[in-house]
């Protein structure tokens, strides 16, 4: 299991940070941030597994022998997409400092959060040059579909090369409803994933982009004449690192983290940066949390 059920509870506290809430299909537990919204009682939908149960309408429960929730019309739900880098660039670091495991607890958070507060979510893997539409869940809702994400999430694998700009625009073309996006990925790609995003920033979403990186990508502990290995291409590099390479290395990283955040910023996708170091759980409810992507 990627939690425990200690953590799980600490999570389905939380909620996820939308500016400005998409009107959903169906009503759900999610305040709106429209003006004239009110507690007033609006409709009943079906009860779903893990729902309030102090939200069930009894009476209607004791004639029709039909569980409903009552909801109001502050009340609607968000779509949540999490696009999840799967490609081989991800498969670094051993333990819990494995990037792509890293990625899938965060995964795992932020689709527990989003059932917990009957939102939509889909989680979506992105490689090669799009994604594979074998590799989806959803779209789930419901915090009793928790279990199955999580299941989901246990038999991922990383493999393979990924074109950021053009897996995003693939899964975009699918016309997926308007929502709040997460991007989960090292980053390290071709191409910027700037232009990906905008094709859903276009159609009305917001975004989130959370860099996932390992604490030797950060600072590499490799000194000599070396002969590095990309992990998706197979194409060989012959380096020389000294004191001064290492300097300079991190001076780059330094300025091409720079440059990536601020094409977020420009389409107002919310950023955080993250090292696998750092425990997973304190950075949802800490880093996460900084970088306005939880409350």
């Amino acid at each position: 299991m990627l939690f425990d059920e200690a953590t799980l509870r600490k999570l389905t506290r939380l909620t996820l940070i939308a500016n400005q809430v998409r009107a959903g299909r169906m009503k759900g537990e999610r305040r709106s941030s429209r003006k004239g919204a009110s507690l007033e009682f609006a409709d009943y939908r079906d009860y779903s597994p893990g729902d309030d149960l102090r939200r069930l309408d009894w009476k209607a429960y004791g004639r029709l022998e039909r569980a409903f929730l009552k909801l109001f019309e502050e009340e609607e739900d968000l779509a949540v997409h999490i696009l999840l880098d799967a490609s081989g660039s991800m498969d670094w670091g051993e333990g819990d400092l494995h990037k792509f495991n890293y990625a899938l607890r965060i995964t795992g958070a932020l689709g527990a959060i989003a059932l917990a507060e009957g939102d939509q979510l889909s989680v979506r893997l992105l490689r090669g040059q799009g994604a594979d539409p074998l590799e989806s869940l959803g779209p789930l809702r419901g915090s009793g579909n928790t279990l199955r994400l999580l299941r989901y999430l246990e038999g991922l694998r990383p493999a393979g090369e990924t074109d950021l700009s053009a897996a995003l625009r693939r899964v975009a073309a699918d016309r997926p409803r308007p929502g709040l996006v997460f991007l989960i990925s090292d980053l390290l790609s071709p191409s910027s994933f700037t232009d990906g995003l905008s094709a859903f920033l276009r159609r009305g979403s917001e975004a989130a982009v959370i860099q996932v990186l390992a604490p030797d990508e950060l600072d590499p502990p490799l000194a000599g004449d070396l002969r590095l290995l990309d992990v998706e291409t197979g194409a060989f590099q012959e380096v020389s690192l000294d004191s001064g390479a290492r300097r300079l290395y991190r001076q780059r990283l330094e300025a091409w983290q720079a440059e990536l955040q601020a094409s977020a910023v420009k389409y107002r996708a919310r950023w955080a940066t993250l090292s696998t170091a750092e425990p997973w759980d304190q950075v949802v409810q800490a880093s996460l949390w900084k970088a306005g992507m939880v409350t």
